[in-house]
C-alpha cells in the first residue's frame, strides 16, 4: 500500500511543498498567539543581531536562536493539533506529550536568550 500523495517528483514536488509550507507559516501565524509573538520577536530583533553582533558568526548565532525558537513553536503547535485532532479528552498521555512539547519551546527559549545575553555581556564589556 503506498501513500497516493507521495507520487509528485521534482520541481512539481518542490512547488507542492512549498505552497504546503507557506500554509503552515499561515495557519500558525493566524492560529497560534505564541508563534505570532514570537514571529514579532524575530522582526523586531534582526536589526539588533546586525548591532550587537561582531562578526557574522555572531549575527549567524543570534538570529539561528531565534529562528529555533520559531522551528520549536511550530513543532510544538503541530503536536497539539495532532492531539487536538484525536479527541479534546483529558488523557495522560495527551497532556505529557503536550507538555513535553512545551518544555522544548521553553528550552528554546532559554537557548535564544542564553546566546542574547552573551553577546550582550561581550558587547557591553
Amino acid at each position: 500500500m503506498s501513500n497516493p500523495h507521495k507520487g509528485r517528483t521534482g520541481l512539481d514536488r518542490i512547488l507542492h511543498a512549498t505552497g504546503y509550507s507557506w500554509a503552515g507559516l499561515k495557519a500558525a501565524y493566524t492560529g497560534e498567539s505564541a508563534f505570532r509573538q514570537e514571529t514579532w520577536l524575530v522582526i523586531v530583533a534582526t536589526p539588533l543581531a546586525f548591532l550587537l553582533g561582531r562578526d557574522w558568526v555572531q549575527v549567524a548565532l543570534l538570529l539561528g536562536s531565534l529562528l529555533i525558537v520559531l522551528i520549536v513553536e511550530l513543532l510544538n503547535s503541530a503536536i497539539e493539533a495532532a492531539i487536538d485532532r484525536v479527541s479534546f479528552e483529558m488523557h495522560d498521555l495527551s497532556k505529557r506529550s503536550k507538555d513535553i512539547a512545551s518544555a522544548a519551546v521553553l528550552l528554546s527559549l532559554l537557548l535564544a536568550a542564553g546566546i542574547w545575553g552573551a553577546a550582550a555581556w561581550q558587547h557591553l564589556r
